[in-house]
This record gives C-alpha cells, structure tokens and sequence, in this order.
C-alpha cells in the first residue's frame, strides 16, 4: 500500500517547528505505524537528512514509551490500542497519516515526536513508599485478599503510564493517571500505611507539574489504551475528602 506520513519535525524546543509530507510507496499493511517510521528514517538517513524522533522501547502495547497523536488522535483510531500496536492495516490505501506529539504544558517538547513526561516520574516519587517488613519474602497467603479486590486493583495496576489522558483533555489533567495510581494501591491492603499522605502529596504535585483540573470530559477514559475507567477520578477525589 501507498500512504503519506505528515509530520511535526521540531529540532529543539526553542525553535519554530513545522509539518512535513513524506510519502512511502509499497509498504506491507501489516506493518505497524512505528515500522512504518522505521522505514521512512532509513529513507532520510541514506539520503543525509536528519531522521525522524519518536519514543519506544517494548512496541508490544506494555512500557508507554511510544504515544503521539494520529490523526489529532491519541494512539490513532482503534480503540484499547497504543500507536506501536497500531497497524497500516487499519487505514485506506494512499491515506495522509498527521503525527504530531503530546501537547500539554507539563510535557515540554524535545524533538519532533518526542515530548518530555518526567513529570510522570516526579508523580510517582511524591507517592512515596510502601511500609513493608524486611527479611524473607511473607508467605503468599498470608494477607488474604478477595478475587474482586484482586481483580479491580489490576485494573488500575495496568496504567502504563503513556500520557494519552493528558494529552487528550483540554485542560491537559493527569487525574485519570493519579488515580490509577492511588487505586492500585489503595485497594490493597499494602498500601494502607500511607494511604491518606499518598492521596494529598500526589494530587499537591500534579497541581505543582501544571497539570489542569478533570472537567469530566471523559477523553481520557476513551483514548486510555487499557481502558482504565475514568470512574476512578471521583474515587480519588473522595479519597482527598475523606484524608483531611
């Protein structure tokens, strides 16, 4: 199949960036959009122009490195599904793809595709710990935890942390991420010691990182590839509430 890859090539933060057309001529469908990007960079390199940026590691839809917006889509068009397991497959032949990177105040620009979501990290850090006991790893049944409880704590567990919710929201909020975060452990019974402090110190930071407020718009719940439930935005906040 024939496409046209239109897209966002800024060479640092501080200067102008622009759109560019790139066609690519008699590539398998059953290519994913990143080898697609492969494809088109061995292109540039041979002929001595500067490659395209974008971030990966895992391309199997698991670490969140990868993400950017297709087609002003997050991740693209197929639901439950990061941009490294999207596939050509999904668009027409000789369609025009427009790639551009996560905007959001809190995820500064690097290159081209690449944005800076170190503020992910920080989050994560003002989360603190876990109170644990040391020594030998406790027996797997001694903290009894039900398959409900189990099973609504991975859900939120699952968060790879892509920045697809911030980057689809108009306020450019981070909740549907805090939340998960705070869900995951505030389910089990690990995750109690330092629960309260948890909640306030993680919401204070992404206030701090400028992140916008949730006006629930729902964006986040529908570009989230693991299809996290923006229902747990309202648990945090009553975690917020019931802290002070």
């Amino acid at each position: 199949m024939n496409i046209t890859l239109r897209i966002w090539r800024q060479t640092t933060a501080e200067q102008p960036g622009r759109f560019e057309r790139h066609a690519l001529a008699n590539v398998s469908a059953d290519i994913s959009l990143l080898e697609a990007l492969d494809q088109l960079n061995e292109q540039l390199i041979q002929a001595g122009e500067r490659p395209v940026s974008f971030e990966h590691d895992c391309r199997e839809g698991i670490c969140g490195s990868c993400g950017f917006l297709v087609n002003g889509q997050a991740h693209g068009p197929r639901a439950a599904t990061s941009v490294c397991q999207l596939y050509l497959r999904e668009f027409k032949n000789g369609a025009e793809l427009t790639l551009a990177p996560w905007q959001a105040k809190a995820f500064p620009m690097i290159q081209d595709l690449m944005v800076d979501r170190s503020a992910f990290d920080r989050l994560i850090a003002a989360g603190g710990y876990c109170s644990t006991g040391t020594g030998q790893a406790p027996d797997g049944n001694a903290l009894p935890i039900g398959r409900d409880q189990a099973t609504s704590a991975f859900s939120t567990a699952t968060c790879i942390g892509c920045g697809a919710c911030v980057a689809s929201c108009r306020n450019a909020s981070a909740s549907l991420f805090v939340a998960a975060k705070l869900a995951h452990l505030g389910q089990l019974p690990q995750g109690q010691p330092e629960r309260a402090n948890r909640t306030k110190a993680m919401q204070d930071q992404m206030t701090a990182e400028g992140f916008g407020s949730c006006s629930s718009n729902l964006e986040c719940e529908a570009v989230c590839p693991q299809e996290i439930s923006a229902d747990w935005i309202s648990w945090m906040h009553r975690e917020r509430s019931s802290s002070r």
